[in-house]
């Protein structure tokens, strides 16, 4: 795997139980923060909790992921365009996913906290990177198409369900690079927080 051997280790098993990190980039607009964070007022299941936890991992990942296909230089000036819209907006999501948290009295995990692998190979060409951008996106938009099944705050379930579109709106964009259909599925498989966590490990160095 390439490793980022600077940052200490995160176990998903740890993302699933508790938050983790210093601190939060809270990036999107005031107002969608002020409704992510409108479960505040009431206790946040933990079912709801362990689900934002997973999220903002897989955020990171993709955050992380999306950083290192732009500065190989691997990529066309479309597809850097795409990968850094894209960056953009799970930035925005992690902002988000972070102020869910908070409001359930937990910290986000921060990119210190995690140090991500990824196979060899990954980013030796713009082919290797849409593949992999690719994948990840549709374990994403699948994860939280999952929250949106179980998550029981209805605020969080409108957030998480406008998060999935983006995501799904992600992956059209990048089809045309990763060689897939821009229109997929009439219906979208929503994949157990299980699943989700363990194809994560692959990304654990």
């Amino acid at each position: 795997m390439q490793t980022c051997s600077r940052k200490a280790t995160l176990r998903r098993a740890d993302v699933l139980r508790r938050g983790l990190g210093s601190g939060v980039a809270l990036v999107a607009s005031g107002a969608t923060l002020g409704a992510l964070a409108a479960p505040a007022a009431a206790a946040v299941p933990d079912v709801d909790l362990s689900y934002f936890r997973l999220l903002t991992a897989a955020e990171l990942l993709k955050v992380d992921f999306q950083a290192k296909a732009l500065a190989n230089g691997e990529l066309d000036a479309q597809a850097t365009r795409v990968v850094r819209r894209m960056r953009a907006a799970d930035r925005g999501h992690y902002a988000g996913l972070a102020a869910l948290l908070n409001g359930g009295g937990e910290t986000a995990a921060t990119a210190d906290d995690i140090d991500f692998g990824y196979p060899r190979g990954s980013f030796d060409s713009q082919d290797a990177i849409a593949k992999l951008g690719w994948k990840l996106g549709t374990l994403t938009l699948g994860a939280y198409l999952g929250a949106v099944l179980n998550v029981q705050t209805p605020a969080a379930r409108l957030a998480l369900a406008q998060i999935a579109a983006n995501e799904a709106q992600q992956l059209s964009a990048l089809a045309p690079f990763a060689r897939r259909r821009a229109i997929g599925s009439a219906f979208a498989p929503a994949l157990p927080i299980d699943s989700v966590s363990a194809a994560l490990d692959e990304y654990e160095s």
